[in-house]
This record gives C-alpha cells, structure tokens and sequence, in this order.
C-alpha cells in the first residue's frame, strides 16, 4: 500500500510538470535575460521592486551594452476616476488606475514599448480619513507589485519571440 501511494504521488508531480503547470509568481527566466540593463527615474520605487524582483531570480543587472536586453522604465502614475458619489454630493468610490510606461530593447534590435496598467476600486470615507489613507498607501504598493509581476511575464514574452 505504501508503495502504491508512493507511486501514485509521483505520477501526479510527473503529469504536473509535464502540462507546464507552475506556482503563480515563479518564472522561468529565459537565457536572453540572464543579464540586462536597467534604466529607471530616480528614486521610482517601481524600479527598485523591479531590480529587487530580477536579483531574486539571479538576473545580473549591469551597466547598458548593445547585446543584453534593456529596460526602460518611465515615470509611473496614479490617476483616478469617480465611480460614484454619496447623496451629499461627496465622492464615495473611485477607480484607481496605476500606469507604468515601459520600454525594452531586445537582442534583435526590436524597441517595445508597452504600458502596464491596473486597476483597483476605492472606497472613500471622509468618517475614517487617516484609516483610508494608510488603506490606499497599501492598495497602491500592492499595485506595484502587481505591475512588476506583469512586467516580468512581459519580459519574458518579449524576449521569447
């Protein structure tokens, strides 16, 4: 019996790996990004979870040269638009929309220039101000990491075509 389980759970992880089944976050980074060059504004905090992100994954990031890919962040925003709005004529909900312009520059001399967006709803309550402003400070630090996330699937779409 036990060997039977044995072989039952081994089977199971062979059939997992051979779908291409992989844990939400884990990459596999391909050969054409295991050294790149990073650009990014000063102080952007999108860039530093970037690098933070690609030395997680053993990324050498070194200085811009023709024959490694590049990564051009721009300057992130945060813009938002009214949902809905209370009786009194005071905003109740908002939509937030994070952009992170970015541009790559592959090793076949393409230039790709994408925008990473995401969006997220607040609710406001002038009641709870200084609560909901520590709760959109989180909401926006959870869309960064949502768009360094998609930005490492981007690069390695890129670099894969």
């Amino acid at each position: 019996m036990r060997h039977f389980l044995f072989m039952l759970v081994a089977l199971s992880t062979l059939q997992l790996s051979a779908c291409g089944f992989q844990m939400r976050g884990s990459y596999q980074v391909p050969e054409q990004l295991q050294e790149v060059s990073l650009q990014a504004p000063s102080r952007s905090e999108l860039g530093n979870r970037l690098q933070r992100e690609l030395l997680r994954y053993e990324v050498v990031i070194s200085p811009r040269e023709s024959d490694i890919t590049h990564i051009e962040l721009h300057e992130d925003y945060l813009d938002r638009r009214i949902l809905s709005l209370l009786t009194s004529g005071q905003v109740a909900e908002y939509e937030l929309i994070y952009t992170a312009p970015v541009t790559v520059h592959t090793l076949d001399g393409r230039l790709e220039q994408h925008e990473i967006q995401i969006f997220r709803d607040y609710q406001e309550d002038p009641n709870f101000a200084l609560a909901k402003t520590r709760e959109l400070e989180i909401i926006v630090n959870e869309m960064r990491d949502d768009a360094v996330q998609r930005l490492m699937m981007l690069l390695t779409r890129v670099t894969l075509e």
